[in-house]
């Protein structure tokens, strides 16, 4: 099992929106950022993630899960350089928790999340999906 942190402003798609989408989830698509598109290649079904709000909230809202090994990108074209996953919503957050929390707990200070601010699609620890997932309230997270 591997953790993932998927980045996605509110206004474009939301953790609400996600949520919709139901038991089939939906592609997480759009990624153009190779490192991103490596990770999603290396995602295995079941893999758990965070849903994090970028530009507005800034914080991570809701748990994911790996519902569609990587693919072709359909907003991709003809451009085969694109893959994605499809992504189904598991729970909310109990309670948020933000980027400065996260910043401010030693014990995240090497999460993808601080070092690498811009990558879209992000690799999390086992000790780091733990500690968010405490923070966050969850005191028995997915796995």
């Amino acid at each position: 099992m591997a953790y993932w942190l998927y980045k996605s402003e509110p206004f474009k798609w939301s953790w609400d929106m996600q949520k919709e989408a139901g038991e089939k989830g939906t592609e997480w698509n759009g990624v153009r950022n190779y490192l991103a598109r490596n990770n999603m290649r290396a995602m295995k079904i079941g893999d758990k993630g965070f849903f994090y709000h970028s530009n507005e909230g800034l914080e991570i809202v809701g748990i994911t899960e790996v519902c569609a090994l990587s693919h072709p990108d359909s907003t991709a074209g003809d451009d085969h350089r694109w893959d994605c996953v499809d992504i189904r919503a598991v729970c909310d957050m109990p309670r948020p928790v933000s980027l400065k929390e996260i910043k401010a707990n030693p014990k995240l200070e090497n999460m993808s999340l601080v070092t690498s601010m811009r990558l879209s699609v992000q690799p999390v620890t086992e000790e780091e999906w733990l500690e968010v997932c405490r923070m966050g309230g969850l005191d028995d997270p997915p796995r």
